[in-house]
């Protein structure tokens, strides 16, 4: 069998990654479903609120079908459950049923979404030993950067065709999309190595950095750094998802610029997600994962600490695209990490059971807004919680490397 070539492995993996992520845009949607339909705003969110609710249940539940059968058919059951559930949401507006768009784009579309999210990523760790963090952050990174692609494709497509014929249009372009990515997915043979890293190797100028263990996902989930890296995810997820909802509104209150000027700089954020996924994903390569881990959270618990005293709108918009690339260099680095201290075996399955981390923060970063707004009247002092909350990730991801280094000594 001929070898495959990895970069055209990465971009494969980038093209079922950039059609997913298109769930980022749905906020297009909304205001065009609402008028259209008469429904108010919690019956359009809530299908997005499904959607990532099946996104997680769905990596979690199919880790493992993703490792026995390879990420090739994993990938095309993606497009199929995605490309359905697309054209299905257009077909629940003809019908103006509620019910059907949550079937569709919620059970369906986020089916896909799980799915597709890590079919490719434990495959670019196998392709990429010498790069692990800048192969899943690329992967990543097309899912960080589908909205900026995706959102005005959206908006042109209804305003031409209507919301149905979008649905219809972009669902058919998904399905091929990724059914032609999912076609050259492919793992490396077992013993696979880099020409150019082998020669590196052989010259004494590399080391491979041994895993710390190679487990599956029956043994992952009984150690402590499996709950580490899964409290890690979840406090950066819950307080960039925050960030993400309130950043319009806090950019008015807290430096007093316009509501057009707000969502310019919300568009902004959006390349920082993506950008941060790739960058930081990569320097994890040279810096380690525990340690990036540790940068990330030190920073953002000042970051969100200061964010409130901040009057001058170019360090607060300096800061906010900070925190949004730390925000998706933590979901970027996260499967590199895996690899590191439980092995390539079943990296797809936990990467699937670590991902429930999102699900559960896309629920509890909006209820901790809310709450906090409406007990103190005011978005800014959210910050101050979620401050705490980094200060705890801190504590945890400095607890995970101490662990690790412990294990490493045991171990020589």
């Amino acid at each position: 069998m001929a070898e495959k070539n990895r970069w055209l492995m990465a971009l494969s993996a980038v093209g079922v990654h950039i059609c997913i992520g298109s769930v980022y845009a749905w906020s297009v949607y909304v205001k065009p479903i609402q008028m259209q339909m008469s429904w108010n705003l919690t019956d359009v969110t809530i299908a997005f609120s499904i959607a990532i609710f099946f996104l997680g249940l769905s990596a979690a539940l199919m880790g493992k079908f993703v490792e026995k059968n390879g990420p090739r058919v994993s990938a095309l059951i993606a497009a199929a459950f995605f490309g359905i559930g697309t054209m299905g949401s257009g077909l629940a507006i003809m019908m103006e049923s509620k019910l059907l768009l949550y079937f569709f784009y919620g059970v369906l579309g986020g089916c896909g979404l799980g799915i597709g999210y890590i079919s490719p990523v434990s495959t670019l760790v196998k392709w990429f030993p010498d790069k692990r963090g800048m192969a899943t952050g690329l992967a990543i990174m097309g899912f960080g950067f589908a909205s900026a692609i995706w959102g005005p494709t959206i908006k042109i497509l209804i305003e031409k065709v209507g919301i149905s014929n979008t649905f219809f249009i972009l669902g058919f372009f998904y399905f091929v999309i990724m059914s032609l990515s999912a076609l050259y997915l492919q793992a490396p043979n077992k013993d696979y190595m880099p020409e150019k890293f082998k020669k590196k190797l052989q010259e004494g100028k590399k080391k491979i950095k041994e895993d710390l263990a190679n487990l599956g996902l029956n043994e992952a989930v009984k150690t402590p750094r499996f709950y580490g890296l899964w409290l890690m995810l979840f406090i950066n997820v819950t307080c960039g998802i925050a960030i993400i909802g309130v950043a319009s509104p806090l950019l008015q209150e807290v430096v007093g610029i316009s509501a057009l000027a707000a969502a310019a700089a919300v568009g902004l954020m959006g390349i920082f997600n993506g950008a941060g996924r790739i960058v930081w994903a990569s320097l994890s390569d040279y810096l380690t994962r525990p340690v990036v881990y540790i940068i990330f959270f030190f920073t953002q618990a000042i970051a969100f600490y200061m964010l409130p005293s901040i009057t001058e709108v170019i360090i607060f918009q300096f800061v906010l695209y900070f925190i949004m690339s730390c925000y998706g260099g933590g979901f970027a680095s996260i499967p590199a990490y895996i690899g590191d201290i439980f092995g390539t075996k079943e990296l797809g399955a936990i990467h699937g059971y670590i991902l429930t981390a999102w699900a559960a923060a896309g629920l509890v970063g909006p209820l901790i807004i809310s709450i906090v707004k409406d007990i103190t009247g005011s978005y800014s002092q959210t910050l101050y919680v979620f401050a705490g909350f980094f200060l705890v990730a801190f504590v945890i991801s400095l607890a995970m490397l101490l662990n690790i280094n412990k294990i490493r000594k045991s171990k020589y």
